[in-house]
């Protein structure tokens, strides 16, 4: 296994090379105008590139403090000059969206993966069992919850899902953002408390979730019920799980630092994460609005929405698979 002594000797001469490419850059040294990243050219991505596998690897093998603290402070000022001094507006959240953040997904695949499990398992086992015994939805909700569950996935409701105290969708619209980026927040902050809480809370909305659809399935009220969740739950379950999976990654961090400080390792976590909680933003206001607009009117058919589902989950799955692939 490579030594650090050996690690810095091999790629001292590259984290150099950044480093005075940087200081041209942003015009860190006196008597230097600040030229474009263009003139810095490809060499420049390529050499900050390298610097993030370095980070990467020196991190996972606990190399010294001195090291990885080093690698930190090229990466972020690299990753400063490149995103947010030199690319504002539409081309900054194009790259974001097309490149960025499916990257940042598919190198958190481990995470997202538990996470993932942590969800899904519990909405199922509690969803069977809900529908077995009806009656113990009682111990998730209260009687009159269970109630206006059964009135709000009514085939009768004036607007499938919509509380009794939204008069509008645009209510509903403000009602599910709250509500989404309150879960999703829930899931990543537990994160902080060494992971055990976005495991806590990605099981817990798994088992109220899956409650839910076994009491509203045994009511009869299956076609209304998924027909309405199916199209926005692409955006909105995905984004929560991703949520969740960055809440991990603080965990991990803070349980296993290796060499650097617990508060170093926080930080590029964090660093790491700051992708996904963009993008999942992202999704849970595009899930608001699918949920407020199109997956409350009954006057679409099941059927259409369900083909409508059909094309944003495959959507959603092939964006995370297959966009931003070749920047890899």
């Amino acid at each position: 296994m490579m030594t650090p002594l050996r690690f810095e000797q091999l790629c001292e001469h590259e984290w150099t090379e950044l480093e005075g490419l940087l200081d041209q850059v942003v015009g860190r040294k006196a008597g230097t105008s600040e030229p474009s990243l263009e003139t810095a050219g490809a060499r420049f991505a390529a050499l900050y590139r390298r610097a993030c596998e370095h980070l990467a690897l020196a991190r996972a093998r606990s190399y010294p403090a001195y090291l990885v603290a080093r690698l930190e402070r090229i990466t972020a000022d690299a990753h400063q000059a490149i995103y947010y001094r030199r690319e504002f507006g539409f081309a900054r959240a194009k790259r974001l969206f097309t490149v960025d953040f499916p990257s940042a997904v598919r190198t958190h695949r481990f995470y997202v993966a538990v996470a993932a499990a942590t969800f899904l398992l519990p909405t199922v086992v509690v969803a069977l069992f809900v529908y077995w015994q009806p009656e113990r939805i009682l111990s998730v909700v209260s009687s009159e919850t269970a109630a206006s569950f059964q009135e709000m996935y009514s085939p009768t409701a004036r607007s499938i899902g919509r509380t009794r105290t939204a008069t509008t969708d645009w209510m509903m619209f403000g009602f599910y953002i709250r509500n989404n980026i309150s879960v999703a927040f829930q899931c990543f902050a537990g994160g902080l408390f060494a992971g055990l809480g976005a495991l806590f809370f990605l099981a817990y909305n798994g088992a109220f979730s899956g409650a839910l659809a076994g009491f509203l399935t045994r009511q009869g009220l299956a076609s209304t019920f998924y027909s309405f969740i199916a199209t926005h739950s692409a955006f909105e379950l995905t984004a929560i799980v991703l949520a969740g999976a960055a809440g991990l990654r603080i965990g991990h961090a803070l349980l296993a630092p290796g060499r650097s400080t617990r508060s170093q390792s926080l930080v590029g976590a964090a660093q790491d994460c700051a992708v996904l909680l963009y993008g999942i933003t992202a999704m849970l206001v595009v899930a608001a609005a699918i949920e407020a607009f199109w997956s409350s009117a009954n006057w679409i058919p099941p059927a259409v929405k369900y083909g409508v589902a059909g094309v944003c989950w495959t959507a959603v799955f092939g964006y995370f698979v297959f966009q931003g692939k070749r920047a890899d």
